[in-house]
């Protein structure tokens, strides 16, 4: 089943993973158009995928996700949304009604246009950090959609997450204006690595702060299996392929999956030295302070700061459940994915990492000058 003839809207276009997406759509698809939705579009974005474009219409939409009238127009005529725009944050540096009006209501709003617009499909992008981990750090090795977790999420990011991605589960099955009915799915990716992320440019920038050498933040047993940016952008085309076929659409509608592929499990500091070891990068061999000092630490700040926030806000580079995440064992399996939507890591772990500290070398001189210029 292809999306060959659709009218496909990508949120969050100029992103991450909207970008990633935007060029595999060209490339291994024949829609008729695709819309995207972002609150810019850089030109460069548009120039970038003049190679792969072929006769497929691009559609610029700049606008406001949380604009219900903006969002209907977007979704007018459209086939298939994909639902990737997110604020992100774990220091607590967006407000939380930010987050809540970006993440819950933006995506609610979505849900209305497409049921209004009669949009037979919506994939939302969700996390893993739906699931946690808890604040006790207990781990989940090679974990699947069935695992029970009890968890009580501490981010406001996650928690926005958590409710969008359970709106789009619900609204399923909902009538569409035309008399047919809307189908969701929710992919829950890993920790998302490749060209374009940002969180890998900031650790690089603090290694060069402190003289090449990276922070380690993770014990080195706390395993995790982050997952390439391109394979990610592979899962949603899978799903919406799902979506679309008959046979498949009962399967899959209603349903979360987890995205993960075969890359190494390794703790997140570890994994910032995998990549950028080839760059001149070492690593620290110890936490700066053992890690249950290093929660003591967190509990006084994060006191403090509460203390002093009816007069002034300060945001923490590292709380207790940041620290927690970072030293939890937090690993899953994607074989309900490739069960149900037919997914297929795309790229191995050794051009993943090829691509990525490519990308980072391309990189690494201007992050230098930043850093020297501060």
């Amino acid at each position: 089943m292809s999306l060959s003839g659709d009218v496909c809207v990508v949120t969050g276009a100029c992103g991450f993973l909207g970008r990633r997406l935007l060029r595999l759509l060209l490339e291994d698809e024949d829609a008729a158009e695709i819309r995207l939705l972002d609150r810019h579009v850089q030109l460069q974005v548009l120039q970038s995928l003049e190679d792969c474009r072929r006769d497929t219409k691009l559609t610029v939409f700049e606008g406001d996700i949380r604009d219900a009238d903006f969002v209907r127009r977007a979704c007018r005529g459209a086939s298939v949304v994909f639902h990737t725009a997110s604020a992100i944050c774990v220091d607590g540096s967006v407000e939380p009604s930010e987050l809540y009006a970006v993440n819950v209501k933006g995506t609610q709003l979505l849900l209305e246009a497409c049921i209004r617009e009669n949009v037979t499909s919506f994939i939302y992008t969700s996390s893993i950090e739906v699931m946690g981990p808890n604040p006790r750090g207990e781990p989940i090795v090679n974990g699947d959609e069935d695992v029970v977790y009890k968890s009580i999420l501490k981010f406001e990011y996650s928690k926005t997450k958590k409710e969008a991605e359970d709106r789009t589960l619900q609204a399923h099955g909902e009538p569409l204006q035309n008399g047919g009915r809307l189908a969701t799915c929710a992919l829950r990716p890993m920790y998302i690595y490749g060209e374009g992320c940002r969180f890998l440019l900031g650790h690089m920038s603090d290694g060069i702060r402190n003289k090449d050498v990276l922070y380690r933040m993770s014990l080195p047993e706390a395993l995790v299996n982050p997952v390439y940016v391109g394979n990610v952008a592979v899962g949603h085309l899978q799903a919406a392929r799902s979506l679309k076929d008959p046979q498949k659409r009962h399967v899959v509608g209603g349903k979360f999956y987890f995205l993960s592929d075969d890359t190494p499990h390794v703790s997140y500091s570890d994994f910032n030295h995998v990549v950028m070891a080839p760059l001149g990068f070492s690593i620290q061999k110890s936490l700066m302070v053992p890690l249950r000092l290093f929660y003591i630490l967190c509990f006084f700040m994060e006191t403090l700061c509460a203390m002093l926030r009816p007069f002034v806000r300060i945001v923490l580079p590292l709380n207790r459940q940041l620290l927690t995440m970072l030293n939890t064992s937090f690993s899953f399996s994607y074989q309900k994915a490739k069960r149900d939507l037919g997914y297929e890591p795309r790229y191995s772990w050794d051009e993943a990492r090829r691509s990525t500290i490519k990308w980072l070398a391309s990189e690494l001189p201007a992050a230098r000058e930043r850093v020297a210029s501060e």
